[in-house]
């Protein structure tokens, strides 16, 4: 298993710069950003699929590293009600999808999105409770009108591209949890998984442990990010929570750098089963921890993930 970064921690920087420190840091794997909300600082998927000379130089930059591109992402909503924006989203993924296939990167993360609450609405309307019943109308539409239909089509062009799509699960978008990752794929196929980031399941009460064994086979890549859950002001508010992520003390839980939210058992219990469930793959660093700096926060995550990551496949002798 490999520690990697996405690079979007260094987007104040060239690229090469960045990966010059990404390779002293010991790193192995580099997940760029290439549309939708992490931006195109280091890869513009349109730019370089117009020109070979800059994509081959991109992997190029990389390899001669000694790194690997772990991931493109292109985090965004191409289900949006807004239909420009919807299809900005969806253009930076096929993109995504088609400089994938040239760069011989096996995956593309985004979010499944999330959409209106009719086709009238101008905003996205995520659904947290079956009551009252314009909830489940809302929800009937959403998955049998719009995300299902989409998806499906996304699906097979990826499939013809030989890239997997690895939706993130995200609060705010249609797929948040397991059962909803579960549902799209197998209303679509089995090109279609996830992007496995712990952090954002810690707050609403999902043991990762037992997502990762009820997903196996659909994580197609992970995101290394901590959630420290507030007790104090859960106690009071419960876990939804819109305070600006900057109001630290008064929310109810923060993202935290690996290990400052939960401690090395947790985390080499999370590596051990994503190995159990044949995941032998990435974790991608995430940095998004307010209460440190990115460096900081870059090395604490580094050192935990170094104790915790298994390397060496079952069987393998370490004087052989």
């Amino acid at each position: 298993m490999k520690i990697g970064i996405f690079t979007v921690l260094f987007q104040d920087r060239p690229l090469e710069q960045a990966l010059d420190t990404i390779a002293q840091m010991g790193l192995e794997a580099v997940e760029l950003g290439t549309g939708g909300y992490p931006g195109k600082a280091h890869a513009d998927a349109k730019e370089l699929l117009a020109d070979d000379s800059k994509a081959k130089a991109l992997k190029q930059a990389v390899t001669s590293r000694g790194l690997i591109i772990s991931a493109l992402s292109c985090h965004g909503n191409p289900v949006h009600p807004d239909k420009s924006f919807a299809q900005a989203c969806q253009e930076d993924f096929r993109n995504a999808v088609l400089l994938a296939e040239k760069l011989e990167v096996p995956v593309v993360i985004t979010f499944s999105g999330c959409p209106g609450g009719s086709p009238a609405d101008k905003f996205p309307n995520w659904v947290t409770c079956p009551w009252p019943d314009d909830f489940l109308k809302v929800l009937r539409y959403q998955w049998e009108e719009v995300l299902i239909p989409y998806w499906k089509s996304e699906e097979e062009f990826a499939r013809k591209h030989g890239v997997k799509i690895a939706l993130e699960m995200h609060p705010g978008m249609a797929v948040y949890n397991p059962e909803t990752a579960l549902k799209l794929r197998a209303a679509t196929g089995d090109t279609l998984g996830v992007n496995f980031d712990p952090s954002h399941l810690f707050w609403q009460g999902i043991d990762p442990i037992a997502a990762v064994r009820a997903l196996g086979p659909a994580i197609f890549h992970v995101h290394a990010k901590d959630t420290k859950v507030d007790h104090l002001n859960t106690a009071v508010n419960g876990v939804l929570d819109t305070k600006p992520y900057a109001d630290e003390i008064h929310r109810s839980w923060l993202f935290r750098s690996v290990g400052y939210g939960h401690d090395y058992a947790f985390w080499k219990d999370f590596v051990s089963n994503l190995r159990l469930v044949g995941y032998d793959y990435v974790l991608s660093i995430e940095h998004e921890d307010s209460l440190m700096s990115a460096a900081e926060g870059l090395r604490k995550a580094v050192e935990c993930l170094r104790a915790c990551v298994i390397s060496e496949k079952p069987g393998q002798m370490w004087w052989a």
